[in-house]
């Protein structure tokens, strides 16, 4: 397996990390607009792992926009697989160069919704991931799998949804994934700032998108965002968080194979961040449209959202000024094989002094990473197969489970926490 890595911030430069004490792959080629950051990754493994895995790598500069640069580079590198580490925007152009190389693909966000022209809070236009599934029979025909959504949310969140429904219910009322933190980040004078842990272009874009849900009455519809706030509390010491429903792949992902009477996605956003958010959206700063701003070396073409990220702390950065935990997780809600009313919360939560301690990522990042390369592991060993357009729902989540949690696998530990099944919606 020869896989070429696209993109090398912060989950790219987990990926790396993480990959250097893994043994199933041949070689891997760590590409990125700004080289530099790839040779860092690279640099990184040199000092801790040795000149031998070190040599495993290589770095190289890409331009994710141009799907001609991509081919050329898959060709040049013998690449088998590709995997996509950069901006949702560019996973339409990243997604075919794969296909036209005629190589095998992995991303951890899909192609980007367009809300209904004419009744956005009701119904839904393009959803999350359309543009992909549309080509499925294509990457079928042609023998390749296009395993999209496998970073964390979506990823493992969707795996969690497949071992439930496989080894745990009978019957499933509803899937709601549930993400939250209590993350804190300060700046140096020890003072509270806003400096998203992910990226921020792609959390405006899915804040203030209309949030998708599924009901077996309505099929795929949308609502107002932060809609149906209500307080879940989470584990490890996290505590009660106010979760709002959010536009997330998962909706869009796993009615397509599980069965459920509901799907959602509530992110734990917290009051502060939603007013933040609503701002931008009031002042037009979450437009990705190039505006004309004057400037004292004359005017210049520049998206709003652009520059929202230019001027915000750098996700991959922030990891030193950051304490506290994330959680990512599925709640499920029905019966149990016996019949009997269950609710369980499968999660999985990161310690960012932990991770920086180990891997000098910060932790929302380092939880994104892992879970491709699980993947591509099982993938490599034959266990996961297929071709076409798939989600990681759609392969039997146990071995991915047990390569995590093992020993001699990543030794990444997963929970399951029982809850009470019938207790209702907290409102904040």
């Amino acid at each position: 397996m020869r896989i070429l890595l696209i993109g090398a911030g912060g989950v790219g430069d987990a990926i790396v990390k993480i990959a250097a004490t893994r043994h199933f792959y041949e070689h891997i080629v760590v590409a990125d607009f700004d080289l530099s950051r790839a040779e860092n990754s690279i640099e990184w493994v040199r000092k801790r792992n040795g000149e031998e895995k070190a040599s495993q790598f290589t770095a190289a500069k890409i331009d994710a926009s141009n799907a001609a640069q991509i081919v050329e580079l898959t060709k040049a590198h013998n690449i088998t697989h590709i995997l996509n580490a950069v901006e949702p925007k560019f996973v339409n152009t990243v997604f075919s160069a794969a296909f036209t190389a005629g190589v095998h693909y992995l991303d951890m966000a899909m192609s980007l919704s367009e809300v209904h022209e004419s009744d956005p809070f009701h119904l839904p236009g393009i959803k999350l991931g359309d543009a992909q599934y549309a080509v499925h029979d294509q990457w079928e025909r042609s023998g390749r799998l296009a395993l999209v959504g496998i970073g964390v949310e979506p990823g493992l969140s969707n795996i969690f949804a497949r071992y439930a429904a496989d080894y745990l219910f009978s019957d499933i009322t509803e899937i709601s994934v549930k993400d939250g933190g209590n993350l804190v980040v300060r700046n140096e004078a020890g003072e509270e700032i806003f400096a998203p842990s992910f990226s921020i272009w792609t959390t405006i874009e899915e804040c203030l998108n209309p949030p998708a849900l599924w009901t077996r009455d309505k099929g795929w519809h949308t609502t107002e965002p932060f809609s149906e706030p209500e307080i879940f509390e989470f584990p490890e010491g996290i505590g009660n968080v106010e979760c709002v429903n959010v536009e997330h792949e998962e909706v869009a992902m796993l009615p397509r194979s599980i069965r459920a009477d509901r799907f959602s996605f509530k992110y734990g956003l917290g009051s502060d961040f939603i007013g933040v958010l609503k701002t931008l959206h009031m002042l037009g700063l979450d437009g990705t449209k190039p505006t004309r701003v004057r400037s004292a070396q004359g005017p210049v073409d520049v998206a709003p959202r652009d520059m929202v990220v230019s001027v915000l702390p750098n996700p991959a950065d922030i990891g030193p000024l950051m304490t506290g935990k994330t959680c990512a997780g599925t709640l499920v809600l029905g019966k149990d094989k016996n019949g009997r009313e269950r609710a369980t919360y499968l999660y999985h939560a990161a310690d960012n002094e932990w991770t920086m301690a180990n891997y000098e990522s910060q932790c929302v990042v380092w939880q994104t990473a892992f879970n491709p390369l699980i993947a591509l592991e099982l993938m490599a060993e034959g266990i996961w197969r297929g071709a076409g357009v798939l989600g990681p729902e759609n392969f039997d989540a146990k071995p991915f489970l047990d390569l995590m949690s093992s020993s001699v696998g990543y030794n990444i530990e997963w929970k399951q926490q029982e809850r009470l099944p019938a207790s209702p919606l907290r409102q904040p």
